[in-house]
C-alpha cells in the first residue's frame, strides 16, 4: 500500500486522471458482470460489460445490448452512476470529498482538480469544484422535473416509472451520455417538443463546460466582460448548432424514412434536436440508419469537433476547432500573431490545439481502418461509428451490436481516448517532460 501511495505521488496529474478513469471502467465492468445486473441467465460477457461500462463512464452512449431489456434495475443504476461520475469527473469528485473531509484543498489535490476541470488558476479550484457539483445537480433537477411531469401526465406512466425515467434521462442528457430507457432511444418522441427541447437544452448546458458557466455567473455584465475562452466557446457552440440544424433540415426534409412524413413544424423540431445532439450527446429522434449520406457526413464533422473544454462532452473541443480556424485565418492574412476579440493567443496554445486535432485524426483513421478490416459494413457507417466513439457521442446507424470482440475493443479504446482527451493521454503516456536547454539553427522547409 505504501508503495502504491509513493507511486501515485510521483505521477503527473494527467497520468492520474487516465489511471482513475481506467479504474472506474474496471469497477463498472465488475459490477455489470454480477449475475443480478442482467436479465439474461448467468452474467453478461466480459466484452459486453467492459463496453457498456466504458460507454457509460466516458459518457458516450453506444450500446451493444438494449439498455432497458438486457440490464436489470440494478444494472441501470450502475450505468446511471457511471454516467454521473464520468460527467462530473473522477478527480472533481475526489477533490470534493477531500474538501468536505479536510475543509481545505492541499496543493497536490488542487493540481489534480485543475488538470481535470481546466481551472485557469489554482486559487479558482475550490470554487470551481463546488460549482461543478451545484451546477450539475441544478440542471439535472430542472430537467428531471420537466421530463417526469411530461412522462407522468402525457404518457400514462406510473409516478414511480415516470420519476425514474425522468431522472435517468436528465442525468444522461446533461452529461451528454445519450443512454435511453427505450429500445429506439427517443424516436418515439420525435414530435414531442417538451421532451425534445428539454433534452436538447440539457445537452447544450452540459456541453458548454463548467468554467464557462461559472464565468457567466460571476460576470453577468455581458459578453464584453467575458474571457476569450468563454467568447469562443459560446460563439462557436451556437454557430455549430445553427449549422447542424440547417444541414439536417435541408438534407432530411424530403427523406420519407426520417422527417419526410412529418409536418413542417415537426420537421424543424426534429432537425433542431439532431442539430444539437451530435455535440457529443448521442440521443436520436431520427433513425440514422435511414439518414442521407450528407446528413451522416455533417454529423461526422459535428461529432469530431465535440463540446466545450472541461465539459461533460468529448471531441477535439470547440475551442480547439476555433483556434485552428484562427490560425489558418492569420496565416492567410499574413498576420504574425493569432488573435481574436482583441486578445493574442500564445504559441503554446496553438501547438496544443494542433496536437489535439492531429492525435484525434490519427486515432479515428486508425480505428476506422481496423474496423473496416473486421466488417462488411459500408465505409460511411464504419466511419460514423468510429467518430461517434471518439467524440463520446453515442449516435449509430444501428451496427454497434454487430461488432465482434475485436471491434468492441477498438471502440472501447476510442471512447476512452475521447473522454480522457488526446492531449491529456499523450502527456500521461510520456515518461517525463523534457526542457531543452539549447536551440538548433533555424531552417525553413518548402511548404505546399
Amino acid at each position: 500500500m505504501a508503495g502504491l501511495t509513493r507511486w501515485l505521488r510521483r505521477r503527473h496529474p494527467a497520468q492520474l486522471i487516465v489511471f482513475a478513469f481506467a479504474l472506474g471502467v474496471l469497477a463498472g465492468t465488475a459490477l455489470l458482470l454480477l449475475p443480478f445486473a442482467t436479465t439474461e441467465e448467468g452474467s453478461a460477457s466480459f466484452t459486453t460489460a467492459l463496453f457498456t461500462s466504458t460507454s457509460a463512464l466516458c459518457v458516450t452512449g453506444l450500446i451493444v445490448v438494449d439498455t432497458p431489456t438486457y440490464w436489470t434495475q440494478f444494472g441501470q443504476v450502475v450505468i446511471l452512476g457511471l454516467i454521473q461520475v464520468g460527467g462530473i469527473g473522477i478527480m472533481t469528485l475526489a477533490s470534493l470529498l477531500a474538501l468536505l473531509v479536510a475543509r481545505r484543498l492541499g496543493l497536490r489535490t488542487r493540481l489534480l482538480a485543475q488538470a481535470e476541470t481546466a481551472a485557469p488558476e489554482l486559487r479558482d479550484v475550490r470554487r470551481l469544484v463546488l460549482g461543478v457539483v451545484v451546477l450539475s445537480l441544478l440542471f439535472e433537477a430542472v430537467a428531471a422535473v420537466v421530463l417526469t411531469l411530461r412522462f407522468w401526465i402525457s404518457y400514462d406512466m406510473g409516478l414511480g416509472s415516470a420519476v425514474w425515467r425522468g431522472i435517468f434521462h436528465a442525468v444522461s442528457a446533461f452529461n451528454n451520455a445519450g443512454f435511453a430507457l427505450w429500445n429506439d432511444n427517443l424516436v418515439g418522441f420525435v414530435t414531442d417538443g417538451w421532451v425534445s427541447v428539454t433534452v436538447a437544452l440539457a445537452v447544450v448546458a452540459g456541453s458548454l463546460g463548467f468554467p464557462v458557466w461559472l464565468e457567466l455567473w460571476r460576470r453577468r455584465l455581458g459578453p464584453r466582460a467575458w474571457t476569450l475562452h468563454t467568447k469562443l466557446t459560446v460563439g462557436v457552440t451556437f454557430a455549430l448548432i445553427a449549422f447542424g440544424f440547417a444541414a439536417v433540415a435541408a438534407f432530411e426534409w424530403s427523406n420519407a424514412a426520417t422527417t419526410g412524413g412529418l409536418g413542417a413544424d415537426e420537421k424543424l423540431l426534429a432537425s433542431f434536436f439532431q442539430g444539437v445532439t451530435p455535440r457529443t450527446a448521442g440521443f436520436n429522434t431520427l433513425d440514422f440508419g435511414s439518414a442521407t449520406e450528407e446528413t451522416l457526413f455533417v454529423t461526422d464533422l459535428l461529432m469530431f469537433i465535440g463540446a466545450g473544454s472541461a465539459s461533460t462532452g468529448g471531441g477535439i473541443k470547440v475551442t480547439t476547432f476555433a483556434l485552428l480556424l484562427l490560425m489558418v485565418w492569420a496565416e492567410v492574412r499574413g498576420d504574425p500573431h493569432v488573435s481574436a476579440f482583441g486578445r493574442r493567443v500564445p504559441p503554446h496554445a496553438q501547438r496544443q490545439a494542433f496536437a489535439v486535432a492531429f492525435i484525434a485524426t490519427v486515432a479515428v483513421v486508425a480505428g476506422t481502418l481496423v474496423l473496416m478490416a473486421d466488417t462488411a459494413h459500408p465505409f460511411r457507417e464504419v466511419l460514423f461509428e468510429a467518430v461517434s466513439a471518439f467524440g463520446t457521442v453515442g449516435l449509430s446507424t444501428g451496427i454497434t451490436a454487430d461488432w465482434n470482440d475485436l471491434g468492441r475493443l477498438v471502440l472501447v479504446a476510442l471512447m476512452f481516448l475521447g473522454r480522457t482527451g488526446p492531449y491529456t493521454l499523450a502527456v500521461a503516456l510520456a515518461l517525463r517532460e523534457r526542457q531543452r536547454l539549447y536551440r538548433f539553427p533555424e531552417e525553413r522547409p518548402i511548404i505546399g
